[in-house]
This record gives structure tokens, sequence and C-alpha cells, in this order.
């Protein structure tokens, strides 16, 4: 996803550490966690509703085919 080296993870870790501080580290990235759960799921859900629908389309559009010739 992210093309990220050794050096890039490190810089962003020591950033999390100076502006976070050491204690409140874990909580946010907990918090970030499941944000990034939530999100997934919310965009996996809105898939498959997408999929759901076109699915439904292309068999409305089957059954009016037939229906009008």
């Amino acid at each position: 996803m992210f093309d990220l080296g050794m050096g890039e993870i490190t810089l962003i870790l020591v950033v999390a550490v100076v502006v976070f501080g050491p204690e409140k580290l874990p909580e946010v990235s907990r918090a970030l966690g499941k944000g990034v759960r939530e999100f997934r799921k919310a965009l996996r859900d809105v898939e498959k509703a997408a999929e759901q629908d076109a699915a439904a389309g292309e068999e409305r559009d089957k059954s009016h085919g037939k229906q009008d010739g």
C-alpha cells in the first residue's frame, strides 16, 4: 500500500513520541487502529451494497427485456 522503508517508519515513530509523549502513544495507537478498522468495515459495507444494487439492476433489466421482446 505505502512504500515505506525502515528509515521512514523510524522517523514517523520518533515524531509520534515527540508529539504525543510515551504515555499517550499506546492510547493514540489504539484509537487510530480502531478508526482504520471501522473505516475498512464501512468501505466493505458500501462495496457490498453497490454489488447488490448492481445485481438487482441486472436482474431487473433481464426481466424487463423478456417482457418487452
